[in-house]
């Protein structure tokens, strides 16, 4: 198994896993052509990838789906509840596959485990045991790492923004992603990723220390998935 991303952030997330044949496009918040010139830097086409799985109805997430799905008649799976939000933008579209959030899937040599979040991983607000517990002992994880608190709180956001970033549905900060490191099982982790990185309010020297102080490892372990170029393979 290898995964990789074509980029990641408030402009558009992409993330690419493939094993024995099967490749999923997990997300695509890019339009047509930015998304065919990001599978090329990984050596892909569209004609590569088996399906989308999108995580949540966020522009950033799903908004390039509906066009490039049907531009390469690729087949789309997402929760009900995901499917509802966005029945305007799917109307008329075929081969979209719905799933419970709760439910084992497979699409084709790759198994599925969804479990709720207050949010979405990469949008994850806080943590809970529930997601903790579905993390501990995983071989690689993309983490969000949005924002450091004390560049958000001497930024230039309106208040209001400030609050809804660092609230519940909002995003996870440097700090509140390295305590679920170390609450979890990270004895299997050979690859950490941060990613959702805010251009304002974070950067990936502070995201990588915050990490790295949490699993007790050096900077350079870290991965950071970056707006503009994601991230290469990564092998399991």
């Amino acid at each position: 198994m290898r995964f990789a991303s074509l980029g990641s952030g408030s402009d558009g997330n992409g993330l690419v896993v493939e094993a024995d044949g099967t490749c999923v496009l997990v997300d695509c918040g890019f339009g047509v052509k930015d998304t065919v010139a990001r599978l090329a830097r990984l050596g892909l086409e569209p004609s590569s990838l088996t399906a989308i799985l999108v995580t949540h109805e966020h522009a950033d997430h799903i908004g390039g789906v509906p066009a490039f799905a049907a531009r390469y008649e690729i087949p789309v799976w997402a929760t009900f509840g995901t499917l509802a939000e966005v029945s305007w933008r799917i109307e008329g579209m075929t081969r979209i596959y719905g799933f419970d959030s709760h439910d084992h899937f497979a699409i084709g040599a790759l198994e599925v485990t969804p479990f709720a979040v207050p949010h979405v991983l990469t949008d994850l607000g806080v943590s809970t045991a529930h997601v903790e517990a579905s993390l501990s002992g995983c071989d690689a994880l993309v983490l969000e790492c949005n924002h450091d608190l004390e560049m958000l709180a001497r930024g230039d956001y309106p208040y209001s923004l400030k609050q809804r970033i660092a609230g519940r549905f909002g995003h996870l900060h440097n700090e509140a992603a390295a305590g679920i490191l170390a609450r979890i099982d990270t004895s299997h982790l050979t690859h950490i990723l941060a990613a959702h990185l805010s251009r304002d309010n974070n950067t990936p020297e502070l995201a990588r220390g915050a990490l790295a102080s949490a699993l007790g490892c050096t900077h350079d372990w870290i991965g950071v998935a970056d707006q503009a170029s994601g991230f290469g393979w990564r092998g399991l």
